[in-house]
């Protein structure tokens, strides 16, 4: 299964996981059976508040699941128009977040655990909810 994670920095399995889905300048596909990942940049990272585009942000590429530390409604719902699965994360970075993932223990983002705002307010992982500030 690819899961495609946004980061802050490529470090691999080391990377720390961003606040937010749109803002992340990279993201990590990780391959959860062999344990393999690769970054891409996030090609809608330069958009207007509300209006990221998620599926633009990973183009052509191949993800069974979203994870993140937080997302807004509108890419929410376009991920999963898209049939696609968005978890939430409170782990600080890419490998403990995956364990978390295998082990079945990251809630999925619910439209109350959607950020309602996006301001210039710093996030870290599990700062969320809804966050508004």
């Amino acid at each position: 299964m690819n899961i495609l994670i946004p980061v802050t920095e490529d470090k691999g399995l080391k990377s720390p996981v961003s606040a937010h889905f749109g803002s992340a300048p990279i993201f990590l596909i990780v391959d959860t059976e062999n344990g393999s990942c690769r970054a891409i940049p996030n090609q809608n990272l330069h958009h207007g508040q509300g209006m990221c585009q998620p599926l633009r942000a990973f183009a052509g590429e191949k993800v069974d699941g979203v994870v993140v530390g937080g997302i807004g409604m509108g890419a929410l719902n376009q991920l999963q128009a898209a049939s696609i699965r968005v978890y939430l994360s409170e782990s600080p970075t890419v490998e403990a977040t995956i364990n978390k993932f295998k082990a079945g223990s990251l809630p999925e983002v619910t439209p109350a655990t959607a950020c309602r705002q996006h301001g210039q307010e710093s996030h870290g992982p599990g700062q969320h909810g809804p966050c508004g500030g």
